[in-house]
């Protein structure tokens, strides 16, 4: 397995440069800055795709934002399906937050109507092709699997590794402060505090997962590539990117194959999309289920009321799983 070599916490703050910053920003710059800056108690107008990027804008624009999210509680976001309402939304805003490759339909409304400054989380750090396992091709594209990634096979899921999700935080600081000079002082500094949570964050996953007695975990949704790549594990997914997808006979055998090798003690499954086949898996494997959780919306089903809180009970689950020591 490539594994990248681990980050400390401490280097989350200085993660990426500004410059990494690409903004496709159309004439309502200007205006959103405006509106934040001349009207006595104007807010920013922010419309993010998903729940990942809804946490960023509302930490990062605090008080000074109106954050609206097109994708509602309990929605399996890949297969999300826009109104007209929602188009119109986008129209609007004067800030639009999303990540370029795991929302199709997103993507393309974006492209369509857009008119403020439009924010590609997907270009504020590197993206990288992860297959069913960490460094391996199991054949994902025979077994029927869909890839939501980039044109170029990119894996979109970088905030379930808390360093990418750092990078992308730094980027979004700096569109915030530039779509709203007026307050730019307030979302560097909660910028900064945001990138102080994660690099918390990511100490508690070194240090956790450091020593474990098996570095295989098994899960449905195949999401969570950074996040083994960055603490030296190794993902096995049931299905490809799309946790909707079913894996071939071939790929189950080869599941119950590396589950005896490799000494998996359990199948994650998710709380967005069917766990029947993780059960099914377990139970002809002879092993234990639990949760873990991708992180693309928070619902009265997740283990915490927020990104924080819902990644550490992932790595709470990943301790007990891989025998943590």
């Amino acid at each position: 397995m490539n594994v990248r070599r681990l980050i400390p916490a401490t280097a989350v703050a200085g993660a990426v440069a500004l410059g990494l910053v690409t903004l496709s920003a159309c004439s309502g710059t200007s205006d959103a800055a405006d509106k934040a800056g001349n009207e006595s108690g104007g807010k920013l107008d922010v419309v993010a795709s998903f729940y990942p990027m809804q946490f960023l804008a509302e930490q990062i624009g605090g008080t000074y934002v109106t954050v609206n999210t097109l994708t509602k509680p309990g929605v399996e976001p890949h297969d999300l399906e826009l109104k007209p309402k929602q188009i119109g939304e986008l129209g609007q805003a004067d800030v639009i937050l999303y990540l370029k490759g795991i929302q199709p339909a997103v993507d393309d409304a974006i492209a369509q109507s857009a008119t403020g400054t439009t924010i590609d989380a997907a270009t504020l750090t590197k993206l990288e092709e992860h297959g069913t396992e960490v460094g391996h091709d199991h054949g994902s594209e025979e077994a029927g699997h869909e890839d939501h990634g980039s044109e170029a096979g990119a894996d979109p899921h970088v905030w379930l590794d808390p360093v990418k999700y750092g990078e992308v935080a730094q980027g979004v600081g700096a569109a915030f402060e530039k779509a709203d000079p007026a307050h730019a002082a307030t979302y560097k500094a909660n910028t900064q505090a945001l990138m102080t949570k994660l690099a918390a964050l990511n100490g508690e996953f070194e240090t956790g997962l450091k020593n474990t007695s098996t570095k295989t975990f098994i899960t449905t949704h195949s999401a969570f590539g950074y996040l083994a790549e960055r603490y030296g594990l190794e993902q096995e997914g049931i299905s490809g990117m799309d946790p909707e997808s079913e894996p071939s006979p071939a790929r189950i055998k080869e599941l119950q194959d590396v589950a005896k090798k490799d000494k998996v003690t359990t199948v994650f499954f998710e709380t967005l999309a069917s766990d029947k086949t993780a059960k099914t898996l377990a139970s002809d494997t002879g092993l234990k289920t639990d949760v873990l959780d991708p992180l693309e919306g928070i619902t009265d089903k997740s283990k915490g009321d927020d990104y924080i809180e819902v990644m550490r009970s992932n790595l709470a689950a990943l301790k007990k799983a891989l025998g943590a020591k």
